[in-house]
């Protein structure tokens, strides 16, 4: 490894973990606005003052907020979310069960997107101003606007209702991988729906731009063949601007997936998020959250180091600065 991607690393580790501390405080300021109490809501309204007053000292609620935060890091470091109170069970084993559902929805849908997203951009880019452009650039503005909830229950009713092509709700079968693919179709498609729209938009864009370079016009002068030009050097270079978004993509279908979950009834990190926040559950909340910073970051950072790999010019910098 060089000494200018190390250093590359470096920034991003470190710019990626003053991002998690000031999400987690962040985090603790606003669960002390919420409504609601927390210890009357789990503990109900029959409870005394002194199993009120006990529940609150095991959970450290009376003391400061800021003690309780750095009693969180303290946890944290060590790998320990806490109990949940409700279950009796280690925080990080409840969130841990679901988390790969909404991980494996989530990269269905953002490799659907790009996939359909990078070819109808292609498709637009080579034939501007035509028809198919025109009609690509009215349906992606339509995908962008709508939101992924409306889509899921869209396709829940036309799809699983109507047409009883797909499975309803559920993940389906754990020991039937076609059972679980065909539980998965519906979700994934709908979360992905608005980043189709946005990414063939940005690929349309880019590769246009890459086409009319200088390089580019002097490849077609030479007579290298255009699909050549297209697919081994512009699409290349087309794709770096949609990398350079991708870790946002993922992020914001994570945090969609909280609402497409609950339309198709999947458990994962969306779902026990949303219960736990009905239920005033906040150790819940705080380690759902931190798994969905945590994989943000972690995408992020993998995005950057593709994205230093695909441009020439980012490469060139590491080596400069090595």
């Amino acid at each position: 490894m060089s000494s200018g991607l190390g250093i590359f690393i470096a920034q991003r580790l470190a710019s990626a973990l003053l991002t998690l501390v000031g999400a987690i405080l962040f985090l603790f300021v606003i669960i002390q606005f919420v409504p609601g109490d927390m210890v009357s809501i789990l503990l109900g309204p029959r409870a005394t003052p002194e199993l009120r007053a006990a529940f609150a000292e095991r959970m450290g609620l009376d003391r400061p907020v800021l003690e309780q935060a750095w009693l969180f890091f303290a946890r944290l470091v060590q790998g320990d979310l806490g109990m949940d109170v409700v279950s009796n069970r280690p925080i990080i084993d409840i969130v841990l069960e679901v988390l790969p559902n909404t991980l494996q929805l989530a990269s269905c849908a953002l490799v659907l997107a790009m996939g359909l997203g990078v070819a109808l951009g292609c498709i637009a880019a080579l034939k501007p101003g035509s028809l198919p452009d025109t009609v690509l650039g009215v349906a992606s503005v339509t995908f962008i606007t709508t939101p992924a909830f409306v889509v899921a229950i869209f396709l829940l009713l036309i799809f699983s209702i109507q047409l009883h092509w797909l499975p309803v709700t559920g993940i389906g079968d754990p020991g039937d991988p076609l059972d679980r693919l065909a539980h998965l179709v519906l979700p994934a498609a709908a979360l992905s729906i608005g980043w189709v729209g946005y990414i063939a938009r940005l690929i349309r864009a880019s590769l246009l731009e890459v086409l009319s370079e200088q390089h580019v016009r002097m490849m077609r002068a030479y007579g290298v063949p255009e699909g050549r030009i297209v697919g081994h050097f512009a699409l290349r270079l087309a794709l770096v601007p949609m990398m350079a978004v991708m870790g946002l993509g993922l992020g914001d279908m994570i945090s969609n997936a909280v609402f497409v979950e609950i339309v198709f009834a999947r458990p994962g990190l969306g779902t026990i998020i949303y219960n736990a926040i009905l239920n005033r559950n906040f150790p819940i909340v705080q380690g759902g959250i931190l798994f969905t910073v945590l994989t943000y970051i972690l995408v992020n950072l993998l995005v950057d180091l593709i994205n230093a790999l695909l441009d020439p010019r980012v490469a060139r910098s590491l080596k400069q600065a090595a």
